[in-house]
């Protein structure tokens, strides 16, 4: 059978590893004059800074977009940082007075009740996860410290791109499962691109073709099924069309296709899906400004959420002796036409986070729009499939639940993949 996959990102490119590697002949088509969409290098002045992702795998060599990449043969070596995620809480932010807790640690912080309470909640929530609430809204009805709802927003904000109030609870505690079930985050030695490099190679010798600066106007619809793609006007057959840019501009591609009411229902659902949006400010720092290869959660900041500094552990990824660091902020929809002011004031906060430290700023990058941080927002994907026979949906437009990011990609490749080769 053969497969055409729109989109050489990380779900496409994960899709065609797999489905080659099980036999089908695979074509990838990629608008793009290169692989690896948001997870891939750039080089700024010899340091890697990335088109999307930071560097990391949110759960490291044991979660599932590791297993996946080992499954499908990509040489992809993850290092972990054991126990390296932080709270930085200010007590005195203007005189720089504040502590690291360790991020399994973070209710120390909480009143005795509240503590009483947190170590509650971790037990009665495994099994019975809150449900028809936001996250937010869960944290009000049962914890009485401004502090849970900043330390809320300041991971789900790095995780998600979302405030705590956008995400529904019952992801937030699938995500937190899967925390408990997986580990930590990881960061691919030689990047993002490492990854994608790798999973283009695994394709390309299992005998599939990537094609570059190759953007598809049309997916064939024929008798109800997706038998194809339009190219500069040249059909492409096809058995499987397989889509890594999300359900929305998926549907946009198929243009002969009758509405039934199925139809209706899936268009009604996508059509209230929104993309999450962020900020990615790079910093090139001449000493290390956090000091481990894990997560700095910023609770305590205006806008910054998180910072990474990868270069404690794949150094390569900056030239020697300086540090790669990357801070990320959610964007709230409705600021993104002040993206300018957005990043002035993640940037004051990175300057009273590391006061005194010797950095400066590289580069300044932000997601929203036709190159948002998700296609879908986490909580609200609808799935792999679509109404169309034979057209699949991938990425982060289509993530499996409880999945932060890369994770939700593979989780929802992985149930794309059983989809098919269970058939």
């Amino acid at each position: 059978m053969k497969v055409i996959v729109i989109g050489a990102g990380l779900g496409g490119l994960l899709s065609a590893a797999k489905l080659s590697g099980s036999g089908y002949e695979v074509e990838v088509f990629e608008r793009l004059p290169m692989t690896g969409g948001r997870f891939t290098n750039i080089d700024i002045k010899g340091y890697q800074l990335t088109t999307g992702a930071l560097h990391m795998i949110p759960h490291g060599p044991t979660g599932p977009l590791a297993q996946l990449l080992e499954e499908v043969g990509a040489d992809v070596i993850i290092e972990r940082d054991e126990g390296m995620a932080f709270m930085r809480i200010f007590e005195d932010i203007e005189n720089n007075i504040y502590e690291d807790v360790p991020f399994g640690k973070f209710g120390k912080t909480f009143s005795l009740w509240n503590r009483i309470k947190l170590a509650l909640f971790m037990i009665t929530t495994r099994k019975n996860p809150p449900k028809d609430c936001s996250f937010a809204e869960w944290l009000s009805r049962n914890f009485d410290t401004p502090l849970a709802y900043q330390m809320a927003d300041s991971f789900c904000g790095w995780a998600l791109s979302l405030k705590a109030a956008d995400v529904p609870a019952e992801e937030v505690f699938e995500i937190f499962e899967n925390l408990y079930r997986y580990g930590g985050p990881g960061v691919p030695i030689g990047g993002c691109k490492a990854v994608t490099d790798a999973l283009a190679d695994v394709v390309r010798s299992n005998g599939g073709t990537m094609y570059t600066d190759k953007e598809v106007s049309e997916i064939i619809i024929k008798d109800g099924k997706a038998s194809g793609v339009i190219i500069d006007g040249q059909k492409y057959p096809a058995d499987l069309v397989i889509s890594n840019i999300g359900h929305n501009f998926t549907h946009d591609l198929c243009k002969d296709v009758d509405i039934s009411e199925e139809h209706q229902q899936y268009l009604d659902r996508i059509k209230v899906t929104k993309p999450s949006a962020g900020v990615k400010i790079c910093l090139a720092a001449n000493e290390p400004l956090i000091g481990h290869g894990g997560v700095l959660f910023t609770p305590s900041a205006r806008l910054v959420n998180g910072i990474n500094e990868v270069t404690n552990i794949d150094p390569d990824l900056a030239p020697q002796g300086k540090h790669l660091v990357m801070a990320h902020q959610t964007t709230q929809w409705e600021r993104t036409p002040y993206l300018e002011d957005e990043i002035d004031l993640g940037i004051k906060d990175l300057e009273e986070i590391f006061a005194g430290k010797d950095f400066e700023v590289l580069l300044t990058q932000s997601y929203y729009n036709g190159w948002p941080v998700n296609r879908s927002s986490s909580g609200s994907d609808i799935g792999n499939t679509t109404p169309i026979e034979g057209l699949y949906v991938v990425g982060d437009g289509a993530k499996g639940k409880g999945g932060i990011e890369v994770e939700g990609v593979a989780l929802g490749v992985r149930n794309t993949m059983k989809l098919i080769l269970d058939n």
